[in-house]
This record gives structure tokens, C-alpha cells and sequence, in this order.
């Protein structure tokens, strides 16, 4: 089987490829001096690290290599020791506590981002650890949703609890009590991702939010943002959207295997302060896989494992 680092590697080579043929061209037979560093920190910020990183980046960089002459890989290590560094402290695998009620999985991101894929995947995995648990279908405004969660209830051999014409508060409060009844591990529940319309958004999850805590005041215990790497910067807008809506309480980072922008995921790191549970660079379960920043650092900048 393909170790997770090798498919990892794989799925950023459009990331990787993109920053490491630029330092390249950039830096081959030159000095580290202030216009190669403008250079380099243009090249990180269209390469989606945000301006920000990439300042921050460059004014490490300098500080070690200013006025040297540099080679393309020691600028692509320097920078991954440095991504590194910035994302070990939100590298955290999501692990559901063992508690007398379910551990309720508050799922959120917009259709598109792989949310609904994610559940499926998280479901399997955690099926296979040993847990008893069962699936809601929250989105109950996309048909589409709903049947492509029913595919993955199948698959991982758990309940799902669906109800199309139904209100999504009442068919999530009515899943927790069956839950709770049957003593399940976790419940993951589904949520419509409308971002077009975010007053209406931002007032179904407040309700879904009340209705899970009349059922467990304690809950949700994750509330999970699927963000889809391809959209870049888009992905900022979408955490402070959510972030207003309810507590986004960690992120996964989905579609790293389909676009050049896989650097927006330090930008996201440095702004939101948030968890990053897992990342997802494929369609197969084996694609969803806990963080690591060392691995991510590396496979960004195109370099073999540390």
C-alpha cells in the first residue's frame, strides 16, 4: 500500500511544483539580496500562503541567508523548517472522547468543499476503530446530499437518519434522541452549506446549535469547517463566515491533490488559530488522513520525507 507521505507528495505536486520551480528560477547564480527577497515573497503570496506567511517567511529567511549566496533546495528547506514550525502548534487529530451521550459532530462547509465525502470517510474510520455510530442528513435542502451520504452509511454499515421535506433542527433533535437511545459513540450530523445567502445560513446553525443542546447542553463537542483547497483565499472568507455563525471549533482541509493553491493552508493557520484535524489529497478513505506538519511542510516544498 502507498504510504500516506508518498500520496501526501503526490497529491501537492501542483503546490510544490509551483513554488519549487519558481525559488528556481529565482534564485539559481544569485545572491539572497533585497530584490531576490521581493521576488520570493511574490512568488509565496501567489502561490496562496497569504501575505502575511509569506512576509513573515522572508523576514526569517533574510535574517539567516541575507546578502549569501543561496542554492534553491536551502531556501526550499529553510522555508519548510519554517511552515513547519507555524503549523505544529494547530496539528491536532481529531480523537472523540468516550462520554455517556454521543459525541456530536457538528459538520459545516459550503457544497462543493467535499463535506459530505468527509462525513463518509470519518464514518469508516471511525467504524472500523471499534465506534458505534450514526449519520444525519442535515442537509436536507440538496437531494444530491442526502443520497451521497446514504452511500457512505452503506459503506461504513451505520444508520442514517433522513427526512428530505423535513425542518433540519427538528430531524437532527429527533436523530439524537434515537441515537441516545441506542447508545451510540458519536453522531456526525450533515448541515447545508448556503454561503449565498448567509443571514439564512447563520440562522439555521444558531437553531441546530439550541436544538442539540436541548438534547446535551454540553454539545456539539467538534464543529467541523470542510474547507476545499482549490478555492484559495476563498477559503479565508468561508472560516469567518462560519466562525460567525457558530464556534468553529477545527478545520479539515480537503481537494489538496487538485490545486496549485495547497499553501493556503498556512495562511489559514496563521489567521484563524484554529485546529487542522485532517487533510485530504483523493477520493479513496485512505485520502483523509490526521495532519502532520512535518509531512505537509516538506510535501509543499517538494522535499523527501524528514
Amino acid at each position: 500500500m502507498t504510504s500516506w507521505f508518498k500520496r501526501l507528495k503526490d497529491g501537492l505536486k501542483k503546490s510544490s511544483t509551483r513554488i519549487s520551480e519558481g525559488i528556481t528560477t529565482l534564485i539559481t547564480h544569485r545572491k539572497l539580496d533585497d530584490e531576490a527577497l521581493e521576488e520570493l515573497e511574490e512568488l509565496l503570496i501567489i502561490s496562496d500562503l497569504g501575505v502575511k506567511t509569506a512576509n513573515d517567511l522572508i523576514q526569517k529567511l533574510s535574517k539567516k541567508k541575507y546578502n549569501q549566496n543561496i542554492t534553491p533546495e536551502e531556501i526550499r528547506a529553510i522555508f519548510a523548517e519554517d511552515i513547519e514550525a507555524l503549523l505544529t502548534p494547530y496539528a491536532f487529530p481529531l480523537i472523540p472522547e468516550k462520554k455517556t451521550t454521543p459525541f456530536v459532530v457538528l459538520v459545516l462547509g459550503v457544497n462543493g468543499s467535499g463535506k459530505t465525502t468527509t462525513i463518509g470517510k470519518l464514518a469508516r474510520q471511525w467504524k472500523e476503530q471499534g465506534h458505534q455510530l450514526s449519520l444525519v442528513a442535515g442537509d436536507t435542502f440538496r437531494a444530491a446530499a442526502t443520497e451521497q451520504l446514504e452511500v457512505w452509511a452503506k459503506r461504513a454499515h451505520v444508520p442514517l437518519e433522513k427526512a428530505p421535506s423535513k425542518d433540519p433542527a427538528g430531524l437532527i433533535y429527533d436523530a439524537l434522541q434515537k441515537a441516545t437511545e441506542r447508545g451510540d459513540d458519536i453522531v456526525l450530523i450533515d448541515t447545508a452549506g448556503r454561503l449565498h445567502n448567509k443571514a439564512a445560513l447563520m440562522e439555521e446553525l444558531k437553531k441546530i446549535k439550541r436544538v442539540i443542546q436541548k438534547i446535551d447542553p454540553t454539545a456539539p463537542h467538534a464543529t467541523l469547517l470542510v474547507l476545499d483547497a482549490t478555492t484559495g483565499q476563498n477559503a479565508l472568507t468561508q472560516v469567518k463566515v462560519f466562525q460567525e455563525a457558530v464556534d468553529v471549533s477545527g478545520l479539515i482541509v480537503t481537494k489538496l491533490d487538485g490545486t496549485a493553491k495547497g499553501g493556503v493552508l498556512v495562511a489559514i493557520g496563521q489567521q484563524f488559530n484554529l485546529p487542522i484535524h485532517a487533510i485530504g489529497v483523493g477520493e479513496s478513505i485512505e485520502d483523509l488522513h490526521a495532519f502532520s506538519a512535518p509531512d505537509f511542510a516538506r510535501s509543499l516544498m517538494g522535499l523527501p520525507k524528514g
